[in-house]
């Protein structure tokens, strides 16, 4: 089966209690958004920062992603919170 690499970056490396995942997604599962829905549904420490619009950033393939962005097997899905600049 082809799975996701999931990347955990910052304090959702420590909620997650791990920096990265392979997971095989639900089929229903096939944007950034739905992955985070699905990963604050199946963890506790990671449910809060799901559910707060604007918390936690993602690219895809290294590439900055918004939450309608497709998610395909194979790909690599990093997680991370706002990045600020002084």
């Amino acid at each position: 089966m082809d799975t996701v690499r999931i990347l955990y970056f910052a304090w959702l490396r420590e909620r997650a209690g791990r920096a990265e995942e392979h997971l095989v997604l639900p089929a229903d599962v096939a944007t950034v958004g739905g992955l985070m829905t699905w990963l604050g549904a199946r963890d506790d420490g990671l449910r809060d920062a799901f559910g707060q619009a604007g918390l936690v950033r993602a690219a895809v393939n290294q590439n900055f992603a918004a939450n309608d962005t497709p998610i395909r097997a194979g790909d690599e899905v990093a997680l991370f919170p706002p990045i600020t600049g002084g």
